[in-house]
């Protein structure tokens, strides 16, 4: 009996709690992000009463079968029968309270249904012919009824479409697709407020450049070794970053900056992505993309601008304003940020909760991308068919949207990171105290050190070699006894030891880090490995599903293309003899200590202070080019360019028009034709230039050629990324159909390349010289 009552209260309990969670779900003042993923309707609710009611009604009669089965056993025992009595008069008390809730129940599920029922018909006569509304046929919606359509079947799939008031009827679609989204036109007989003359807008803030970094660091929060990291990072150059935020300010002459209000969101730290740097970072995880994300927020701060951060998905989707639901649903707001800066994890995230809004606002998004994206990985379409497509790309963004680690992309943005900078009387004291013998192993991890103890043999006749591998309690075996392993050092610690040693060693991997830049800015000569063949997504796991086909020659092509000897030797590690020689040559060799401007912090400053200044992918500009029209009129359009005096190439025509907001400005752009094995990038980097995609649009023009001198005995526009180009043996000329196509990057031996070149400035090689 007791078992009885107790599933019969319990039972009672769960309904009304149940019941009770389906009514919370449409409170106002209940959070969007703790809202139940089910809200029910008009019919659900009342079924669910009426549901309620049976149920209690049931169990009532059931425990009153039980009561009288009682009442014709136990009670008829004499002594014995005055303890069950006993145990059965509060279960007596609880029937009539179950059937009194039982009557409130039904009385509530008649009142709520004419309560609904009132409110439907009241809604009719309110927004006017509700149950009547027809499916607008406007040219210039054409995709409106596909739309209803689609809501028909599936707007219970997302509770969002309820959230923004759709309830089942044609109306609320209406409504909801032309006044949430976009798909239909304005209903006429929706109560709207006449259209105000719009007051100018007020005028924007002004960044002030700042000089105290407490306020980043409480940004920034707490709750993960990541975080952690970045902090100390950002306290140790603190003074460097302020000296340098004080000579670009001295530099800008008081020039006018709007505010910016930006968010950071760092998708890599999130819980849902997986987080598999924070728990490395004090076991000798890779900090590369924390290196650069520490920078990233020291110099948005400096400069002045409003920052948001956030590491988690919950922060992201309260700062954009994401309805509750499944991410089908643009946001609830316009949105709050003029730029958000995130990674590729981030992205996915935005997509996945910002609905059509994601589309709308792509083009305020700068994601930071280590390797690179080409464009040909980029472009959906184009990725899908070419064989192109791949984890990392086809979003189809302006290809400078994506900001890498090193200047190794040109079609995207050079973001880097910095060094810390030495001033005079340190680069001496360390030039007084190296250690000609002393070499440093570059690699955290045991694994890089495995199978290459033929090279350490060499190493050790001549130098004392030292490495940092992280270990708990024994050392790792791949690293041979005459290593002297310090263990995972300190950042600061790690440096005294650079400081120290005169060679600073790679093993081939890992690719592209900050650790050799620092090496070299604390006077050690980088050695590493040159790869034969060049290590590319075609045949080396590391790069396979990367959004780049970049062949890497070496470890860390920068400081081989751009330091070089004698702070940088790249040799063949299989030949014994050339790396043996390199070594007893680097033991002879004084070196100064070297840090590229590009990477001081006054570098990384000029660099996103340019960007925020003239990078716009919002603006609509006019079509560079006519992808199927080729009408007269856009053929005889006379060509800005002119040949160069020496007949050589293009520069731009001295009695051409100049657009003073354009950027980086045309007077640096130069066009030439690259040989058949080249892209742009080396055609460029020939000529002491630069590739600069942006000037692509001026090229794209069959006049071009003929100022080239170029036979073109056909012209057509086409979707390739290696466009516009010529086949020289047949005389074929191709100009490129699509915009996000036009790439530096790539090469066919079919084609030789038309390609925008632009100057550079020293040690700086993100902007032409009158970029700043």
């Amino acid at each position: 009996r007791i078992f009885v009552l107790g599933i019969g209260f319990f039972t009672l309990c769960f309904l009304m709690t149940s019941l009770g969670g389906q009514f919370s779900a449409k409170r106002l003042g209940d959070s969007p992000f703790t809202i139940r993923t089910e809200v029910m309707g008009a019919l659900e609710s009342r079924g669910v009463l009426r549901r309620m009611s049976d149920m209690l009604e049931m169990l009532m009669k059931r425990m009153d079968i039980l009561a009288r089965l009682e009442n014709s056993t136990d009670f008829h025992k004499g002594d014995e029968a005055r303890f069950p009595l006993d145990r059965f008069q509060p279960a007596a008390g609880l029937m009539e309270r179950i059937q009194a809730i039982a009557q409130n129940v039904s009385d509530i599920a008649i009142k709520v249904d004419q309560i609904l029922r009132n409110s439907l018909l009241n809604g009719k006569v309110m927004d006017g012919r509700r149950d009547q509304c027809e499916v607008p046929r406007d040219p210039k919606y054409p995709d409106c009824a596909g739309k209803v359509e689609w809501m028909r079947a599936r707007w219970t799939s997302d509770p969002c479409y309820a959230f923004f008031g759709v309830d089942g009827t044609e109306c609320s679609f209406l409504i909801y697709l032309s006044e949430v989204e976009w798909f239909c036109p304005p209903l006429p007989w929706r109560n709207r407020t006449t259209a105000l003359p719009s007051s100018p807008p007020l005028p924007r803030v002004q960044a002030a450049f700042r000089s105290d970094m407490a306020h980043l660091l409480e940004l920034i929060g707490t709750g993960k070794e990541s975080l952690s990291f970045m902090k100390k990072r950002i306290r140790h150059l603190a003074q460097q970053w302020v000296r340098a935020a004080r000579r670009l300010e001295q530099k800008l002459k008081g020039r006018q900056r709007d505010q910016k209000h930006i968010l950071i969101h760092i998708g890599f730290l999130t819980e849902e992505s997986g987080d598999v740097f924070s728990p490395r970072v004090l076991k000798g995880g890779p900090l590369g993309e924390m290196v650069q994300w520490a920078d990233i927020l020291a110099a948005l701060f400096l400069l002045g601008h409003s920052l948001r951060v956030t590491v988690s998905l919950k922060d992201l989707q309260s700062h954009l304003g994401v309805p509750p639901g499944r991410g089908n649903c643009p946001l609830t707001s316009p949105l709050p940020f003029d730029l958000i800066y995130t990674d590729y994890h981030g992205l996915q995230q935005m997509k996945q909760h910002m609905g059509l809004s994601f589309k709308k606002y792509r083009c305020r998004v700068r994601v930071i991308d280590t390797f690179g994206t080409e464009p040909a990985y980029n472009h959906e379409e184009y990725a899908t068919l070419r064989g192109y497509r791949t984890n990392w790309g086809y979003w189809n963004l302006q290809p400078t949207q994506f900001m890498t680690m090193f200047p190794h992309t040109p079609d995207n943005s050079f973001m880097g990171f910095v060094s810390e900078e030495l001033n005079k009387t340190e680069k001496q004291l360390i030039k007084s105290n190296k250690v000609s013998s002393m070499a440093v192993v570059y690699g955290k991890e045991a694994s890089i050190w495995k199978g290459k103890e033929k090279f350490l043999a060499i190493l050790n006749k001549y130098m004392e070699i030292h490495g940092t591998v992280y270990y708990e309690t024994q050392r790792p075996p791949e690293v041979p006894a005459f290593v002297k392993n310090h263990g995972l050092l300190p950042q600061h610690e790690f440096q005294q030891l650079l400081r120290k040693a005169k060679l600073f060693i790679g093993f081939g991997f890992p690719y592209e880090g900050p650790a050799p830049l620092e090496a070299i800015a604390n006077g050690c000569v980088f050695l590493q490995a040159r790869f034969n063949p060049p290590h590319s997504s075609l045949n080396h796991e590391f790069f396979r599903g990367k959004p780049t086909s970049r062949e890497v020659a070496s470890q860390h092509p920068y400081a081989e293309e751009f330091i070089g000897k004698p702070h940088v030797w790249t040799v063949d590690y299989n030949n014994s003899e050339e790396f043996e020689a390199a070594i007893k040559t680097i033991m002879r060799t004084q070196v100064d200590p070297y840090l590229p401007y590009e990477y001081t912090c006054e570098g990384m400053l000029e660099r996103i202070h340019a960007y925020i200044q003239h990078q716009d992918f919002c603006t609509a500009s006019s079509p560079p080019l006519p992808p199927k029209a080729k009408s007269p009129a856009m053929q005889s359009l006379p060509s800005p360019l002119a040949l160069s005096p020496n007949a050589t190439h293009l520069v731009w025509s001295p009695s051409a028009s100049r657009d003073p907001q354009a950027w980086p400005p045309v007077d640096s752009l130069q066009v030439w034709v690259s040989d058949t094995r080249h892209a742009c990038t080396e055609t460029c980097r020939q000529h002491g230039l630069v590739c600069e995609p942006t000037f692509f649009r001026f090229l794209n023009k069959k006049e071009v050629f003929l100022q080239l001198s170029i036979t073109c005995d056909s012209t057509e526009y086409e979707m390739n990324h290696l466009y516009p180009a010529v086949a020289e043996n047949v005389h074929e000329c191709y100009l490129q159909k699509e915009p996000l196509l036009f790439s530096c990057a790539g090469y066919n031996t079919k084609y030789r390349r038309l390609c925008p070149c632009r100057d550079y400035r020293k040690g700086q090689v993100a902007l032409c010289r009158d970029c700043l």
